[in-house]
Order: structure tokens, then C-alpha cells, then sequence
């Protein structure tokens, strides 16, 4: 420990006026971890503005009644300033409006494809070298996150960013309307061939039995930008989600050679009008809530609850409120072929430069306040409510009270949803059970088939461009193109020409080499 503490007190040292004030405030307290904290003996109140990124659907309805906003806000003596939406292009483009007008909240999570990569370019993320540390957040370093991935994460050599909390477990998967498949006398796909069939009855064949042609295979949402990753022509050419190594070579399944095939494929999906139409212009979660009214059979699902009867607001929950039979399961037509590589550090937070430099305060007590979210006291508000009204806990085991928890969201809005932002489902990081009286059978079978599902070796570390190199205007030019050739060109026969391009003139080839540098030199040293 006390090794721990000189290195941190160098880094400290040399992150200049704020770092020297958060050491001020250092001393160690008696909490369950038994590490350091922060605290001042007289705290007062600041105010402390956030903005992240929750489910579509999710919001709370009456802040008079939010519980989980007045304990934070007791407990820490703050005010919470708290803006959220579910990602997309709009909550980029509300995060964009911020910075420029010189509001920037004082922490942020980013959801945009370059993780911060653009933000630390233009000087508005803080150093979190005196924030973020075993020595100030010992339930984020318990819990959820090593040192070493940490250093792994940083990007253009600063330490502006780090890892939300996030599920080392696999749940990308197909999701395919069983009930429509058992009406028109059809197995679930296996192969890509048995895959277009379905596409084909899913349009034309009336699944849902209404007389009408108001039904489409597959969806997805292009945000008017992009292919999107969804598509399951990626997989059909040997290019599994988001990236990985082949021959120890760093493979990039956005910007590989097999992209010219992938889109030829898609090209012809669309051609034979079983896409839904829209698919393009589809912004956020749009086709998920096609899906759930009933105009779609088959969309792409990433979370372990995506179509669980036990989540609410799931997939399947919601389309049964539409269609009392819909039973969405989870599928791959590709066998034992993986989706996507191994879990690797996803979305980070960030704290506001601006932040630092004029009020390092009021970081000091946002960390204490993320600490404590990441924590079990935290992770069971935030996933749970409180004990005794929406559950009963009995040693490690949690109880939960459904009826009193529908109650509260009815009342009060999805709490859960809203304030889970910053901590995967995963009680038993923190040795907890969770008794779920509302999982049926169907969760149980689509619980089994996740865990099942192959993947391919995990990268070992997130993955940044070279320093100075935004990979944003790499990535933009390279969805320009593909949806050049797939709308205008009806082709993907001009994608060498193109990625040689993006590879030249936008810094592609460094991009990419710096990437596979980066996932050899953590799989060796691991």
C-alpha cells in the first residue's frame, strides 16, 4: 500500500494546481473497503452536472419522487444538474451544442464511435490523473477495473478517459419472432441460405396473419450515415464484430478488403424488398421499436436482457404488449461461426477540463460520488431501489419485490434504467444472487443459448489511434463510400479503389497499424 501511495503521489505532483488540491483533501477513512478516500470533515454544497446515456424509453417521470437522486444528494451534499438521453446522433449532437456554448457538464460519458479521441484533441478533457486512481476510487479498482487496463486505455498518450464498468460477458445474438416462424411451418435459420427464406416468408408470406403486407424480414438503423454493424452480411464474410486477429494480423471489419463482397451481398438483400425500407434512415433504436409493434421478425440484440420476459422493457416484454403471442429467441444463422471478438473496455467517462482548472472541488466530490455508484451500497439502488420496499436481502441473497417496483416506475419512471448508467447488471461481482421471481421458462432457455455462444479471442486492450490522428474523419470518409456504393453504385466493386484512398489520404494504414501494435504488445505481455 504504501508503494501504492508514492506513485500516486508523484503522479499527483505532477498533474499541477488540482492535483495538489486533491491531495489536500486526502485522508483515510473507515469505509467496508478500508482503503483511502477522499472527505472533507465540512462538505459544502456544490453542484455537480452530468450527462450520459440511457435506454431508449427511459426516463424519470416525477423528480419529486426520484429516491435515488435525493440519496446521492444527502449523502454527498450535492445538487445534481442531470441531462440524459438515449445514444445516438441527437445525444452527440445535444453534447457538441454544450461544448461549443462553453457548458460542458462536469463529467460525461461518450458515445461516439472515436471515444474521446476528438475531444482530447481540442484540449476539453481534464487530466484525470488526479482523480482517477486505487487511491481515490478503491471500489472502481475492487469491483470493475486493474490499473493495468487503465494505462492500456489512455489515448494520445494522456489520461483523459476511463473505462465505464462494463459486462466481460458476451450477449450480441440474432433475435428472430419464433411465434411467426411456428405460423408459417419454418425452423429457425441455421444457415445464411435458410436466413434469406425466412426473410422472404417474414415479407411476403403474412407472419403475423392480419391479411396485410405490412411485415419485413430484417432491420436495422443507418442514422443516415452508415451501413451499421448489424448486418449479418459482415459475418457471412468472415468478418466478425468489431475486430480481431487472423493470421497475427489485425483484422478491421468496417474497413477490410472483404468489404466489397459484404456490400454486394446487402445490395442484393435489398434488392429483393426484404429489408425493412427505412432501415437507412432509421436513427438510434428506431427498428427495435419497429420490432416491437410488429413490422420486423429479425433484429440484432447486445444486452443479456434484450428479450427477456423478467426486463419490462425488453424486446419481448413490450412486443406482448402489442401481440400477446410474440416470443422473440435468440438465434445465429452462421452455426458455430462467432458474432464478435471477446469483451474488451467500451465507453469511457470523461470529467470537463474546464472543471479542473476552475473548480477542482467539484471533481474531488464527483469522484466520491461515482465511487460510491460503483460500489454494492450504489449498485443496489440504482439496480434494485431500496431494501425493505422494492427488495429484502437475506445474507447474499436479494429478493426482488416486482409488484412494489412496477409501482415505483409507474410512479415515478424507470429508475432503474436511468441510474444503472454507470454499472453493468452483474450482482455477483459483489457475491450477490439475485432471486428473480418473474424469470420464466423462455428466460432460462435464452440465458443458456448466450452463455453457449462462441467468440473470437478477445483483442486484450482498447484499441486508439496514433497521437494527433483523428480516427473520426478516417471512419466518416469510409461510410461515405460504402453508402456511395450501396445506394448510388449498387456495387461494392469500387471498394479497393476507395480504401486505398482512406487508407492514404485519411490515415487508415497508421490507424490500423497502430492497432494491431497495440493488441500484440497485450497479448504478449499478458
Amino acid at each position: 500500500m504504501r508503494k501504492a501511495i508514492w506513485i500516486i503521489l508523484l503522479c499527483l505532483l505532477a498533474g499541477g494546481g488540482s492535483a495538489l488540491y486533491v491531495w489536500n483533501t486526502m485522508k483515510q477513512s473507515e469505509h467496508d473497503e478500508g482503503e483511502y478516500s477522499l472527505y472533507e470533515t465540512e462538505k459544502p454544497q456544490i453542484e455537480l452536472s452530468l450527462y450520459f446515456s440511457v435506454p431508449d424509453q427511459a426516463r424519470i417521470r416525477d423528480e419529486s419522487r426520484d429516491f435515488v437522486r435525493k440519496t446521492i444528494e444527502e449523502k454527498f451534499n450535492v445538487r445534481l444538474n442531470v441531462r440524459y438521453m438515449a445514444a445516438g446522433d441527437n445525444y452527440d449532437a445535444q453534447l457538441t451544442a454544450l461544448l461549443h456554448a462553453n457548458n460542458a457538464p462536469d463529467m460525461w460519458i461518450v458515445r461516439n464511435s472515436d471515444g474521446g479521441s476528438k475531444h482530447t484533441l481540442d484540449g476539453v478533457l481534464a487530466d484525470m490523473t488526479a482523480y482517477i486512481s486505487p487511491l481515490t476510487m478503491p471500489r472502481y479498482f475492487k469491483y470493475w477495473e486493474t490499473e493495468r487496463e487503465l494505462i492500456g486505455y489512455q489515448i494520445h498518450n494522456r489520461f483523459s478517459r476511463a473505462p465505464v464498468p462494463y459486462d466481460k460477458n458476451d450477449y450480441r445474438s440474432y433475435y428472430i419472432r419464433k411465434d411467426w416462424l411456428d405460423r408459417l411451418g419454418l425452423e429457425v435459420p441455421a444457415t445464411y441460405e435458410q436466413y434469406l427464406e425466412v426473410l422472404r416468408a417474414f415479407t411476403f408470406g403474412d407472419p403475423d396473419g392480419n391479411g396485410h403486407n405490412d411485415t419485413y424480414g430484417f432491420s436495422t438503423s443507418g442514422n443516415g450515415t452508415r451501413l451499421s454493424a448489424d448486418w449479418p452480411e459482415y459475418i457471412k464474410n468472415g468478418l466478425a464484430y468489431p475486430a480481431f486477429m487472423e493470421n497475427n494480423r489485425f483484422v478491421d471489419m468496417e474497413s477490410d478488403p472483404k468489404i466489397e463482397e459484404v456490400v454486394n451481398d446487402i445490395v442484393r438483400v435489398l434488392d429483393e424488398g426484404v429489408i425493412d425500407p427505412d432501415w437507412f434512415l432509421n436513427k438510434g433504436n428506431q427498428h427495435i421499436e419497429k420490432a416491437v409493434r410488429g413490422e420486423v421478425g429479425i433484429v440484432l440484440g447486445e444486452t443479456a436482457d434484450f428479450a427477456m420476459d423478467a426486463n419490462p422493457q425488453s424486446l419481448q416484454s413490450r412486443s406482448k404488449a402489442f401481440h400477446s403471442e410474440a416470443n422473440w429467441i435468440p438465434f445465429s444463422p452462421f452455426g458455430n461461426k462467432p458474432l464478435r471478438t471477446g469483451i474488451d473496455p467500451g465507453y469511457p467517462f470523461v470529467f470537463a477540463k474546464a472543471t479542473a482548472d476552475n473548480e477542482p472541488e467539484k471533481l474531488v466530490r464527483l469522484v466520491e460520488v461515482l465511487d460510491w455508484l460503483v460500489g454494492e451500497e450504489g449498485f443496489l439502488l440504482t439496480h434494485y431501489g431500496l431494501e425493505g420496499k422494492h427488495y429484502v436481502r437475506e445474507g447474499n441473497s436479494i429478493a426482488l419485490l416486482d409488484e412494489e417496483q412496477e409501482r415505483e416506475i409507474r410512479q415515478t419512471g424507470d429508475f432503474r434504467s436511468v441510474w444503472s448508467f454507470l454499472t453493468p447488471e452483474l450482482p455477483n461481482v459483489f457475491g450477490l444472487q439475485v432471486v428473480n421471481a418473474r424469470l420464466t421458462d423462455h428466460d432460462r432457455q435464452v440465458k443458456e443459448y448466450l452463455a453457449g455462444m462462441p467468440a473470437e479471442e478477445k483483442l486484450g486492450t482498447a484499441l486508439t489511434p496514433p497521437i494527433g490522428i483523428d480516427e473520426g474523419l478516417f471512419r466518416a470518409k469510409q461510410d461515405e463510400f460504402q453508402v456511395k456504393m450501396l445506394f448510388s453504385e449498387k456495387s461494392g466493386r469500387n471498394w479497393p479503389i476507395y480504401r486505398a484512398q482512406i487508407m492514404h489520404e485519411y490515415y487508415g494504414e497508421q490507424i490500423l497499424r497502430n492497432f494491431e501494435s497495440q493488441v500484440r504488445k497485450a497479448r504478449k505481455s499478458s
